[in-house]
């Protein structure tokens, strides 16, 4: 899995009002991030922590939002990131667990800002490092995983034997859910570009994106039935066709809205996860 990370930098002497920041300043794409060293120091509110930055990941998400591609993404000037880790500096009224000093990771999943020196996390949404691990490596709990875990278990129910479709598999964020739905002893089905095919070896099954049917091929595999359940997490509009078991049911979840045909359809049920677990919600269809 390719992922990529920065470490923030501090100087002691710096105003401890103000901090660094990668301030997002057009949808034109990442090109067009400013580095700022006036940035407002953020102060954690009610069930909130503030955080010390010293690690943060950079996700297709980030990418997205940058070009306006993101369903429901910030409009700029916004400071960029999602995901951070670092150490609690200062906690909001109400926070028990949490004190100064531990290392966490989370996302803020009402703003942004992990590309800065500081952030301010929910504190339900800060996950303790865990021991012997770096705040660099924790990166890897924040966003990619709790996706594919919510969107396979709470809001998929996937259970040993069913079969799973997953789309933009070899994504930061389809490759957990290919690792934790054999986990769970689903059958997979993978697609990506075939460029990409030799990260998906852990696939039962791996299709190419770019074909011109792939529930043609889905139910050639499935022996006519069809997958129990189908991952998106790209938020690309898959064929409607995919989304249909034998039966005429869809099944899903998402990263971000689902496409309006599948809103429309007259059976099933969507899902739409967003950053975090506990943001995690399900709509009948």
């Amino acid at each position: 899995m390719q992922r990529f990370l920065c470490r923030s930098t501090n100087n002691p002497g710096r105003d401890p009002s103000h901090m660094r920041a990668l301030r997002q300043t057009s949808l034109n794409g990442p090109a067009d991030l400013r580095l700022v060293t006036d940035a407002p120091t953020p102060s954690p509110g009610p069930g909130e922590v503030l955080i010390r930055v010293t690690a943060a990941g950079v996700n297709f998400a980030d990418i997205s939002q940058a070009r306006g591609t993101f369903a429901h993404g910030p409009r700029p000037p916004y400071l960029a990131g999602l995901e951070a880790a670092g150490e609690v500096t200062a906690t909001g009224d109400g926070v028990t667990g949490l004190a100064a000093g531990a290392h966490v990771v989370g996302t803020n999943v009402t703003g942004l800002g992990a590309f800065a020196g500081a952030m301010v996390l929910p504190a339900a949404a800060a996950l303790p490092v865990p021991a012997g691990w770096s705040d660099e490596q924790a990166l890897g709990l924040a966003v990619n995983h709790p996706t594919a875990l919510a969107a396979l278990r709470p809001l998929g129910g996937l259970t040993a034997g069913q079969t799973v479709l997953i789309h933009a598999a070899a994504g930061a964020t389809g490759q957990a859910a290919v690792t934790m739905a054999k986990h769970y002893g689903a059958t997979v089905i993978a697609t990506a570009s075939p460029e990409k095919h030799a990260l998906l070896r852990a696939a039962d099954h791996v299709l190419d994106a770019r074909s011109a049917d792939i529930a043609a091929e889905v139910l050639r595999l499935t022996g006519g039935a069809g997958a129990d359940l189908v991952l998106e997490s790209a938020a690309a509009p898959p064929s409607r066709r995919a989304w249909r078991r034998r039966s005429g049911s869809p099944a899903g979840s998402w990263s971000s809205a689902p496409p309006a045909a599948t809103r429309r359809s007259p059976t099933g049920t969507w899902s739409t996860v967003t950053r975090s677990m506990s943001s995690a919600s399900t709509s009948a269809s």
